[in-house]
């Protein structure tokens, strides 16, 4: 029997939903679970929730809140395992990456523990003549996340965390396709001493997302997902009058030198272009051979690509998992047709990968490309999956150029020994993320994470600083006493009440 997965407000796990949707194991092609549906009625239920709560907990102290993240962190790490093959269970990553996948989440985490520091505000003395001007960060209130399914435990902790370490309420629309991950972390916050109604997650569709945006009582969105998507959540979202930021997209580029140390480069692509099934919008999917590299680069790819261990990620030594779906499978194997008959040579063909024991899976083999060229759809879109591509340029000044015409800007990274191209790159290249022999350049959680171009959708980028100040508003205040009133004697050691 297979399991039950609602949703979780006011601190309980709710009834199901008239509406459900199978949740599969893509390593077994088997169902394992039913996700409730909610409708708008649903989501206006954790809404009000959230809304009602907000005032009781803006008023906490950030100390009070962060030692609230301090037994989430305990708590996360203590059932790190239940969660990570929970999560592979759902999403297909091998464990070791599910691993990972929450080791990134938990730095955010880490980082949001820090909120007394963060929102410090400025302080002026004497801006005028016996007049004191300074600003704090106040919360906005009720905000929103809405999260994908390849980064189940990351994307959620990018997102709730800090926007309630800032003193706002949350609803969290994780995806449907892997929903235990974010409901076993709602309960984890719980635990952890948050109050009822701080942190509510609703699972669902469109409908759901659709209630989120138009909601006059939801101030803010955070999204992660594909361009179209972010575009709609960005557009809708704003006519509402909400803050958003919408993460999109992306056709990340690896750039190798003449001069790089190509194995490597080699090393690094395999691991990011087939790491996750190629299912992060941070993976390399495009390597770019400059000069006369392109040769022993596909000469040295394609034995490595060819030998990689495809399986059941809750196996030890698998290195390619599962994609999330059938029908995502079917579309990411329609790339590769689409590369062939476009003229692309396809070196390496994962599309026909059986994997014994598991041939119901949702497996698709690594596949590497030679000879793609830019006007080519595996060139163009985003495929999502284990499909690198080889595009041949004569020089440095035609790699940067062509990177920095594709409508997408979320991550790049060049591989070389000389300093001066990699400054050089660094300055030239209009990515939002640059790695300089680093193949996936993802900010640690004190810095942020965001793309240019239509990678991102809004002003700000993810955790770091900038999430802080999307979480929150800056008030200016300016003030001026007249007269003094002075207290008596107090002789034990201050404390914070």
């Amino acid at each position: 029997m297979s399991a039950q997965i609602n949703h979780f407000i006011a601190g309980l796990p709710s009834a199901p939903s008239e509406r459900q949707l199978p949740v599969f194991n893509p390593a077994t092609g088997q169902q394992e679970a039913s996700v409730s549906l909610a409708s708008a009625m649903e989501v206006e239920v954790a809404i009000a929730t959230a809304k009602q709560t907000f005032e009781k907990w803006r008023n906490i102290t950030p100390l009070k809140r962060a030692r609230v993240l301090f037994k989430f962190k305990e708590l996360v790490e203590r059932h790190r395992d239940e969660l990570a093959e929970m999560l592979t269970r759902e999403h297909g990553k091998v464990l070791d990456d599910a691993q990972g996948d929450i080791t990134r989440g938990l730095e955010v985490v880490e980082f949001a523990c820090g909120i007394p520091h963060l929102l410090k505000g400025e302080f002026t003395e004497n801006v005028g003549t016996d007049v004191d001007a300074w600003s704090v960060s106040q919360p906005l209130g009720v905000v929103a996340g809405i999260t994908p399914f390849n980064f189940p435990a990351m994307v959620p902790m990018w997102m709730f965390p800090l926007a309630i370490a800032c003193g706002n309420t949350f609803i969290l629309k994780p995806s449907e396709k892997a929903p235990s991950v974010p409901f076993r972390l709602a309960e984890l916050m719980k635990e952890a001493g948050l109050p009822d109604g701080v942190l509510n997650v609703v699972n669902g569709d469109k409908e759901a997302v659709d209630t989120i945006l138009s909601s006059p009582d939801i101030q803010a969105v955070s999204f992660v997902g594909s361009t179209p998507v972010a575009e709609y959540i960005y557009q809708n979202g704003c006519h509402h009058g909400k803050r958003v930021q919408a993460l999109g997209g992306a056709k990340n580029h690896m750039v190798i030198m003449p001069d790089a140390d190509l194995d490597q480069a080699v090393d690094a692509l395999v691991g990011a272009a087939y790491g996750s099934a190629g299912e992060r919008c941070m993976a390399i999917s495009v390597a770019v051979a400059v000069g006369d590299v392109a040769d022993a680069l596909i000469e040295r790819l394609s034995p490595r690509v060819e030998a990689l261990k495809v399986g059941n990620g809750l196996e030890p030594g698998i290195e390619l998992g599962p994609l999330i779906s059938q029908e995502h499978r079917s579309k990411v194997s329609g790339y590769v047709d689409a590369g062939i008959s476009q003229g692309a040579k396809l070196v390496v063909d994962g599309r026909n990968y059986s994997v014994e024991g598991h041939e119901e899976g949702y497996f698709l083999g690594g596949c590497l490309f030679d000879n793609v060229t830019t006007d080519m759809s595996i060139y163009r879109e985003e495929i999502f999956g284990p499909v690198l591509s080889v595009v041949r340029v004569p020089d440095y000044e035609t790699a940067v150029s062509m990177i920095n015409d594709h409508e997408y800007g979320n991550g790049t990274s060049i591989f070389t020994r000389d300093g001066d191209s990699a400054r050089q790159f660094a300055h030239d290249i209009q990515i939002g993320m640059v790695g300089i022999n680093v193949p996936i350049p993802v900010p640690m959680s004190f810095h942020s994470f965001g793309g240019w171009k239509r990678s991102l959708f809004g002003p700000l980028h993810m955790h770091g600083m900038e999430g802080v100040k999307f979480y929150t508003r800056r008030k200016a205040i300016t003030s001026r006493w007249p007269t003094g009133i002075r207290a008596g004697a107090e002789f034990v050691i201050p404390t914070m009440k």
